[in-house]
C-alpha cells in the first residue's frame, strides 16, 4: 500500500493533533475542500503545517469496496467516500484526541452575560441553545461558544466555535428535517441581531438547559445531580456519533469503550458540581426573562 500513498495530512484542534493517509485513487491536494464543518463542531480546527505524528489516526485507501472499521486505534475507509462522513469521521476521531488532552468538546453555546459565563446545553433534546445565544447577544451578552463549547478539566471554556449555524451541509450529510435557520430568526427578531465576543478562557458558572415551544408555560427548575450528569454526558457523546449512518448500509464504527466512558463520566461528575437550571419557554425572549430571574 505505500507505493500508492497519495496524501499525508495532519489537522489540530487545541492541544489535540490528527494524522490522515490517504492511498489510492487520484492524486489530492487535501483530505477536504474546507474545514468550515470541523471549525462549526471544534471550534478551531486547522491543517498543521508539516506532519509530527509518527503513524496516522485514520487511513482512507481510495480503492477497493465501500466500509469504513475501526481497531481502537486507527479508523480505516476503503472505497469510494464523499466529504460528509469523512467529516463525521475526523469529528469524532479529533474528539477523542481532544479527551486525551484534558479538552472536552460539548454540544452547547455559551456566554458571558451579567458577569457570569454559562452554557445554553444541547442535552438530550437540543431545543433551544442557538435562539438563547442570540437572544443573550441581543440583552447585551457576550458570545464564547455557539455549536461547540470546548471546556477544559478544571471547568474552564478554552474555545468555542463562532458561527451561529450551519449554513451549508456537505454531500451525504444533508438533512431534509432541519429547519432552514433564518425562519426562527425571522420570526423572533425579524433581522438576523449582532453581538460581541468575548475574549479569554472563563470558568463556566452555571448551565442551562432550555426547551423552547411556542405551547410552553415558562417553568424553571433547578436540576437534580443525575439530571445534570445526564444531559451533559448527551453533549459529550453527541461527538462520537455512535448513533448515526455515516452512509446508508453503513454505520459509524463504535470508537468507545469502557477505559474512556469511566474518565468521561468522572469529568462529568467533576463538571456537575456548578448549578443547572432546566427551563422550559414559548420564545427565546422569555427563556431570557427566566434566565435574568435565575441571576
Amino acid at each position: 500500500m505505500n507505493s500508492n500513498l497519495r496524501l499525508t495530512e495532519e489537522f489540530s484542534a487545541g492541544k489535540a493533533r490528527l494524522r490522515i493517509d490517504v492511498y489510492g485513487g487520484e492524486p489530492r491536494e487535501h483530505v477536504l475542500d474546507d474545514l468550515n464543518f470541523l471549525n462549526y463542531r471544534l471550534a478551531d480546527v486547522r491543517i498543521s503545517p508539516a506532519v509530527t505524528l509518527e503513524a496516522p489516526d485514520i487511513v482512507w485507501n481510495q480503492d477497493g469496496a465501500k466500509r469504513a472499521s475501526y481497531d481502537g486505534r486507527t479508523m480505516t475507509f476503503t472505497g469510494s467516500w464523499p466529504a460528509g462522513p469523512l467529516q463525521k469521521a475526523i469529528v469524532a476521531m479529533l474528539a477523542l484526541r481532544m479527551e486525551a488532552k484534558g479538552e472536552h468538546p460539548s454540544h452547547s453555546a455559551a456566554v458571558n452575560y451579567r458577569g457570569k459565563t454559562f452554557l445554553f446545553l444541547g442535552g438530550e433534546s437540543n431545543h433551544g441553545k442557538s435562539m438563547g445565544l442570540i437572544e443573550a447577544g441581543v440583552r447585551g451578552a457576550l458570545q464564547v461558544a455557539s455549536e461547540t463549547t470546548v471546556i477544559s478539566d478544571d471547568g474552564r471554556a478554552v474555545a468555542g466555535s463562532e458561527d451561529t449555524f450551519l449554513v451549508r451541509r456537505t454531500e451525504g450529510t444533508e438533512r431534509s428535517d432541519k429547519a432552514a435557520p433564518n425562519k426562527g430568526v425571522e420570526k423572533f427578531w425579524g433581522t438576523m441581531p449582532t453581538w460581541g465576543r468575548y475574549e479569554g478562557t472563563p470558568n463556566i458558572d452555571l448551565v442551562i438547559v432550555p426547551a423552547i415551544d411556542g405551547n410552553f408555560d415558562p417553568a424553571t427548575n433547578e436540576l437534580i445531580p443525575f439530571e445534570r450528569g445526564f444531559q451533559f454526558l448527551h453533549s459529550l457523546q453527541n461527538y462520537l456519533l455512535t448513533n448515526e449512518l455515516l452512509a446508508p448500509g453503513h454505520v459509524m464504527p463504535m470508537v468507545d469503550n469502557d477505559v474512556l466512558r469511566a474518565r468521561r463520566a468522572q469529568f462529568v461528575d467533576d463538571f456537575c458540581q456548578r448549578p443547572f437550571y432546566f427551563i422550559r419557554a414559548s420564545s427565546p425572549q422569555v427563556l431570557m426573562d427566566e434566565v435574568d430571574r435565575i441571576l
